[in-house]
């Protein structure tokens, strides 16, 4: 009989049984009826060129870890993978090697692929899906219809982040210090054709519809972004004009405390309200701030920037004249494009009145007392009491403001307003790697001219068709010139064979821009539960076996965006009737960012990203695996520490070599039932392990399972069932490794799908306490005793320990006090 089991070999058993759940088709999702169900998701990745790095895999892991567990707990199981493929990083990354996006793309998804198989990842592949197929683009467009067909697709001028270099329209995240956030190119505001998306028509619904959900904070982030504000909307004539400057304001009640009002650069009254003796600085200053991104303008750290219009507002109430500024912390396309200014009571308008000295009066006092506010070292923003404000003095905010309200409506002044910071959606993109708009125009053709390729000729934009449902997909054209221009129609228009086209006699133009990456994102999740249907996106009896996702696990980088478009997108679904549940997502999740081992984020600018084909090289899937998950908190950022893994390796090496050999050393000599202790440490492993799963404190379980693997190396010959109780344990969190003892132990098939250990209660609760021995209530020594002590107990237990005796010695006890397992204490006098 072996005394020493063969060298544990990553290289060989991890692609051994890798290549076994391939063959048997482990992990594809099935439903059985009675039975419960969990579908667990990954923000699918997109593939760019650099392949993975060792920060990638910790929310795959996490969610892997899960659904293993899922399984061996009787539980139907969805868990898909797919690729985000659209995009500017794919075109850019095709247009600097001189490839196509089609060819990049799929060299891309071929390397993330072998890696994500080489870590033992549980997916159901069966369903793998890109947003670049045609069977999805075809359903993504037909989403667009819907929302077309409800007046929530709708084309719009707009002012753009423009940036000539990409040929194309940037989100504000997008734009840093006036320049691409990719390539540092410079960016223009400039007024495009846009096709947007009316988000802001479920502004409310998005907002209610996170109550009930289990999100971390990211609910608060969605409603910020949202942005909610109730207030009212006040005009103020302009002096010497029969126009007024309309201005939103959540505090109407602080109305008698504004002392100059700004109006965005792009507001269309500037030029017309400007004196001629400000002309030249009010329009210099417009053009140097056309370039910069709405995030740039509103930061509150920046200097505060404007210039003097010339101009004067008189007051709605009081008559008086308050000048007119344009400062570019004020955006034309949020609200009105102006503001009342109140510095005592708004911090960015106190910054920009010391700035540019001007007058700052108190009209909310926190006492109701009246404070001289060349002191101030910034706006008082609370709520108080009303001076200085006629009519509204001496009352409370929340008064002030009612009372405000009825006066500005009483006189038509101003009304009430609920306004929001959401903006519509700006979902069109000059590009060419995108899923094609399915709309198409009329053109009309000159005089003499037959052929719009070749002859002068007017599309008629305001007429937007949309593509019948039986034409689609709407297939991109194939372009050898696939590079932006400064064009703002895109690439697309130059494949002219493919734009113009003739039906019943009459022209048409398609739509050439392309829908943002966002699109194929937004709904993802359902098209996995049906990926083959050519039919319908989904069948109705697939959503309603799996939806909606219970768990949703990716980067905290889409807390806004992503989560906001995905669940717009999925409440008009609903509202057609297509899903079921109002929300997708019911569990969210951020994993925390892998730093590199000096401590900053992993780029290949910095030298410091490690690659996990390296680290599977040297230490195997399982140690990569088990490892990120013993590093701490998975919502927590933490430096990568490649002695960690080696650390790791070592646990794996002991659980091989401890338990490799159980089978063979069953019913020798030394193969007896464990002792006391070590059998309660294994229930309670058991125990703690599932409980740290299902909260997915995988970094304790992981040390948990340490801990164990470390008393059953000390036991001279493991039993059998002890020896399998670990593997199973050990299985979601190095598979490969778990599989292999499974099979040495005597399994007959993959254990994915075996029972979960279960435990004796009994077992888990220590017979033996230690307690603390108080003298008057102060700390005095530590004693162990059993769990079911009684007074007399505890009193032999103290009888003779020095530490007791030296504050007891010589007084009288007055009071004995012991509460089991919670309090020993001794009154003495």
């Amino acid at each position: 009989m072996s005394t020493k089991p063969p060298p544990y070999d990553p290289a060989t058993l991890e692609p051994k049984w890798q290549a076994h759940w391939e063959r048997e088709r482990t992990f594809e999702a099935r439903r059985h009826p009675g039975r419960p169900k969990a579908y667990v998701l990954d923000m699918f990745p997109y593939p760019s060129g650099s392949g993975l790095h060792v920060g990638h895999p910790e929310g795959y892991t996490a969610t892997d870890i899960t659904c293993r567990y899922l399984r061996m707990r009787g539980v139907d199981v969805l868990h898909p993978m797919g690729w985000d493929a659209f995009g500017l990083p794919a075109e850019q990354h095709a247009i600097a090697t001189g490839t196509h996006p089609a060819q990049t793309t799929a060299k891309n998804i071929a390397t993330f692929k072998r890696q994500l198989k080489s870590l033992g990842f549980s997916y159901d592949w069966s369903r793998e899906l890109s947003t670049t197929d045609e069977a999805y683009v075809r359903w993504t467009q037909w989403i667009f219809l819907k929302l077309f067909e409800r007046g929530l697709a709708y084309q719009a001028e707009l002012p753009v982040n423009w940036c000539p270099a990409l040929g194309t329209v940037l989100a504000n995240e997008e734009v840093i210090d006036g320049k691409s956030e990719r390539g540092s190119h410079p960016v223009v505001r400039l007024p495009l054709r846009q096709w947007t998306l009316k988000i802001t028509a479920y502004a409310d619904p998005l907002v209610k519809g996170l109550e009930g959900l289990d999100w971390p904070e990211t609910k608060e982030k969605q409603v910020h972004w949202i942005g909610r504000s109730e207030g009212a909307e006040v005009d103020f004539a302009l002096e010497g004009r029969d126009e007024k400057l309309r201005i939103f304001t959540t505090r109407p009640d602080t109305l008698f405390g504004a002392t100059y009002m700004v109006i965005a650069p792009e507001h269309p009254l500037l030029e017309a309200i400007t004196t001629p003796a400000q002309r030249a600085k009010v329009l210099a200053y417009r053009d140097s701030v056309v370039s910069k991104s709405d995030l740039d303008r509103t930061g509150l750290a920046r200097t505060k920037t404007g210039e003097f219009t010339g101009a004067h507002a008189l007051h709605p109430l009081t008559g008086k004249t308050i000048p007119i500024w344009v400062a570019d912390f004020v955006l034309g396309s949020y609200g009105t494009g102006a503001i009342m200014s109140v510095p005592a009571h708004d911090q960015r308008d106190f910054e920009f009145a010391r700035t540019f000295g001007l007058p700052v009066v108190e009209v909310v006092s926190p006492d109701g007392q009246l404070h001289d506010t060349s002191t101030w070292t910034e706006a008082f923003t609370q709520e108080g009491i009303a001076v200085r404000s006629e009519f509204l003095d001496g009352k409370s905010t929340a008064d002030a403001k009612a009372a405000m309200l009825s006066r500005l409506e009483r006189d038509a002044l101003g009304e009430r307003r609920v306004q929001y910071r959401l903006r519509d959606w700006v979902f069109s993109r000059q590009r060419y790697w995108g899923e094609p708009i399915p709309i198409y125009f009329p053109v009309d053709l000159a005089p003499g001219s037959t052929d719009p390729r070749k002859d002068p000729h007017t599309v008629r934009f305001d007429r937007p068709i949309a593509v019948d449902e039986k034409d689609l997909p709407l297939r991109l054209p194939d372009l050898e010139d696939f590079r932006p221009s400064d064009d703002p129609a895109g690439p697309l228009s130059r494949a002219l064979d493919w734009r113009f086209f003739q039906k019943d006699g009459q022209w048409y133009a398609r739509e050439t821009n392309t829908m943002p990456q966002w699109a194929g994102s937004c709904w993802y999740y359902l098209r996995f539960l049906d990926p083959k249907n050519t039919e319908a996106p989904f069948s109705q009896q697939a959503y309603d076996a799996w939806m909606p996702v219970d768990l949703y696990v990716g980067g905290a980088e889409h807390a806004v965006l992503h989560l906001l478009y995905a669940r717009f997108w999925h409440k008009v679904l609903f509202d057609c009737g297509v899903v079921s549940h109002p929300e997708p997502f019911q569990k969210l999740v951020h994993q925390g960012m892998i730093l590199g081992e000096d401590g900053g984020k992993m780029a290949k600018s910095r030298g410091n990203v490690v690659n996990p084909d390296d680290v599977v090289s040297e230490h195997g899937a399982d140690a990569l695996r088990v490892y990120e998950m013993f590093m701490g908190p998975l919502e927590a950022v933490k430096p990568w520490q490649t002695r960690g893994v080696i650390g790791v390796r070592r646990f794996l090496d002991r659980a091989w070599s401890t338990l490799a050999l159980a089978k063979e050393h069953a019913g020798g000599k030394g193969s007896g039932p464990l002792d006391d202790e070590t059998l309660r440490l294994l229930h309670k492993t058991v125990k703690k392990v599932g409980e740290d799963i299902e909260a997915l404190r995988f970094n304790t379980a992981v040390s948990a399972l340490m801990i164990l693997s470390n008393r059953l190396a000390e036991v001279p010959h493991v039993p059998l069932d002890a020896a399998r109780t670990f593997t199973l344990l050990l299985a979601p969190f190095a598979p490969h490794l778990a599989e292999e003892l499974w099979e040495r132990l005597g399994g007959e098939k993959s254990l994915a799908h075996e029972p979960w250990p279960t435990f004796d209660p009994a077992l888990t609760v220590d017979d033996e306490v230690e307690m603390g021995v108080q003298v008057n209530g102060k700390l005095r020594s530590r004693v162990k005793l059993r769990r079911d002590a009684t007074e007399a107990d505890v009193r032999a237990a103290i009888a003779n320990d020095p530490a007791v005796l030296s504050h007891t010695q010589g007084k009288t006890e007055k009071k004995f006090v012991y509460i089991p397992g919670r309090i020993i204490n001794l009154v003495v006098a």
